[in-house]
């Protein structure tokens, strides 16, 4: 009679199923905030959210072993010193199951530009004013209206290649002054190079051809670059333009047969004895395979997620 193989035992849940409302003065925190915090733009930003709509994103502890009543504070010590300052007793906390203190901001993917252009937004358009968005983030008005129009100008194309990219205020600025097309190709230009800052956009706008400018007339010749040097930054621009849309036909097809390669390599170094005969015998194909093993299962970046941590 074969035994039945042991079923692994189910995987317990990192958190309690239920918030749980708890005394401010029983949440022992993790480390000390250094005492220029209050002075700081984000301690700022977290009262003023805190006083506008509340805690929107609770701490979140653990339970202290060995003390009835007591817990430990894992995430959250700015939001817990801001309700002490304000004279709150009592907090709604997730209580974790266990002490693993890991920094959880270090999981969150901020905001990108587009996204909180959509955000604030939505707000406006369900009847928050300008001015109680920008009291909640403790920015001026001016800013709030300037996010809010963020897109006015763009292409839906290009605001969709950089809806999930960092772009400084600005970069939107110069990519205005700009056709569709060319907008869409600066966009292109920007998430090929990885570069969003303003500098760069300026530059692409630089050796933007007048004819795919929104009003040619109004550009101002850029201090520091001579005519020759123009004309030089708008062949390169255009070089890596072509080069972009070369690649893009043939990036599919050759990540997938690199990802079977891969995989390929990895069953042969699950043989043992082909191991043994790489390694005495070549020892540098050994470790190119080792190599190329490696990247298949080096960790991806988390998936961008909304977040109203400040901390």
């Amino acid at each position: 009679m074969t035994q039945l193989e042991e079923l692994p035992s189910p995987k317990q849940p990192g958190f309690e199923a239920s918030l749980c409302t708890i005394p401010i003065a029983a949440i022992l925190p993790v480390k000390p905030l250094p005492s220029t915090i209050a002075k700081s733009q984000k301690y700022a930003q977290i009262a003023a959210s805190i006083r506008e709509v509340g805690l929107i994103e609770p701490p979140v502890v653990s339970r202290a072993a060995g003390q009835t009543g007591a817990f430990i504070l894992l995430d959250g010590h700015v939001r817990l010193h801001v309700l002490k300052e304000m004279g709150e007793e009592n907090v709604t906390c997730l209580v974790a199951t266990d002490d693993e203190s890991f920094t959880y901001n270090k999981r969150i993917s901020r905001l990108a530009t587009i996204q909180e252009h959509k955000m604030i937004l939505r707000a406006v358009q369900r009847g928050v004013s300008e001015a109680r968005i920008a009291a909640a983030l403790n920015v001026n008005v001016a800013l709030i209206q300037h996010k809010r129009t963020l897109l006015n100008g763009i292409c839906p194309e290009a605001a969709e290649l950089l809806k999930a990219k960092h772009c400084p205020l600005n970069s939107f600025r110069a990519l205005r002054k700009m056709k569709p097309l060319r907008q869409i190709q600066a966009a292109e230009l920007m998430i090929a190079a990885n570069n969003y800052t303003v500098p760069y956009v300026e530059a692409i706008l630089a050796a933007t051809d007048p004819a795919d400018l929104i009003n040619p007339n109004s550009m101002k010749a850029t201090s520091g670059i001579t005519r020759e040097q123009a004309d030089r930054m708008k062949a390169e621009m255009a070089n890596l333009q072509k080069n972009i849309k070369l690649i893009e036909g043939n990036l599919g097809p050759d990540h997938l047969r690199l990802v079977v390669a891969g995989r390929y390599v990895e069953r042969l170094l699950g043989n043992e004895r082909l191991v043994r005969y790489l390694e005495r015998n070549h020892t540098e194909i050994l470790g190119e395979f080792r190599q190329i093993v490696g990247t298949l299962t080096q960790p991806t970046d988390p998936p961008a997620m909304p977040t109203s941590a400040l901390e």
